[in-house]
């Protein structure tokens, strides 16, 4: 289906403390919602009006039919999504400690075993965008192998392939040379790759937007968003530059902005019949970022992901148009 967007990647339970100022040590009180960043994404772009598909795994448990629900209300296919038998679903833990850190455990389920063989080509073959921001997906196989081999056969056959590496410092301690190396590899492969300043220093070795940007145009994408927070968005594609303004907002919760604003950009991607045709277009690329940028803000508005995620009815009431 033309324009229909495709998102591989994780879905799990966040399990958040809700108690202010402590560890998990002595933690005892914790409120369940959906997370993983591609589910955010694939969300974004059909509540404002898109059609997208989830792939990825999850426990044949409670935890994930509530995932799977929680999808399905938000209009999201899952016709792609795994239930797997033997593996439970991933679960996250996380507390706010009084310095501002994050306490953080992670436990590492289904998501990790999604495998080529349970792909269905011929669904993968519908859409014509590929997103992968998956924060897991490059940590270990099986899964790593399936992701990589998804983002080469989507690059292949000519899709448009958008890349976020969605770095956790919890999730790679130790181990930031390797997810450098992944990264790139991915970055390689894509037409579109949208990073935080923090990855892209990462990723590049240089806080210089102008120059980080320049160095992941080489090892192959055409158009780089780095996100600034409340400061905009700087993009490129390689011919020109800019730094896009965002929305003024009082900030709530920004957990879910950036794949928010991930999603509003493949949904307007999505719009045009061949999303690749308008790389050179920096016109209609900026234009395409104000809104992003928009409704990124307007998710801060908000808490949570999914569950503060607007419809495109609800942006125009609040001036907010494309």
């Amino acid at each position: 289906m033309s324009g229909s967007i495709f998102c591989i990647g994780e879905l799990l339970i966040d399990f958040f403390c809700t108690e202010v100022n402590i560890d998990l040590v002595d933690g005892k009180h914790f409120e369940k919602q959906a997370g993983g960043a591609p589910a955010n994404v694939c969300a974004t772009a059909v509540k404002l009006g898109g059609n997208a598909m989830f792939c990825g795994k999850v426990g044949n448990d409670p935890f994930g039919h509530f995932l799977k629900q929680t999808l399905e209300q938000s209009k999201v296919d899952t016709s792609m999504l795994v239930l797997d038998d033997k593996h439970p679903t991933t679960l996250a833990f996380v507390s706010l400690k009084a310095n501002g850190e994050r306490d953080f455990t992670f436990n590492r389920g289904a998501d990790a075993y999604l495998m080529d063989r349970e792909i269905d080509q011929s669904k993968l073959e519908e859409c014509s965008i590929l997103h992968f921001g998956s924060a897991t997906a490059l940590l270990e196989d099986p899964f790593q192998t399936t992701y990589f081999n998804m983002m080469k056969s989507g690059k292949e056959t000519g899709k448009f392939v958008s890349f976020d590496p969605n770095f956790r410092r919890d999730l790679w301690s130790g181990q930031v040379s390797n997810f450098v190396q992944l990264a790139q590899k991915g970055i390689m492969l894509a037409d579109f790759v949208k990073v935080s300043e923090e990855e892209m220093e990462i990723i590049t070795g240089t806080k210089d937007l102008q120059n980080g940007a320049s160095v992941l145009h080489e090892l192959g994408t055409k158009i780089v968003a780095v996100t600034l927070g409340k400061e905009g968005t700087f993009l490129s594609n390689g011919q020109q530059s800019d730094i896009i303004p965002s929305m003024e907002v009082k900030s709530i919760d920004s957990t879910g902005a950036g794949d928010a604003f991930v999603g509003s950009m493949l949904y307007r991607f999505g719009m045009v019949p061949n999303p690749k045709s308008i790389m050179e277009d920096f016109g209609k690329l900026k234009e395409m970022v104000v809104f992003s940028n928009k409704v990124g803000a307007f998710v801060c508005t908000k808490v949570g992901a999914i569950t503060a995620l607007p419809s495109m009815e609800e942006l125009t009431k609040n001036g907010i148009s494309m």
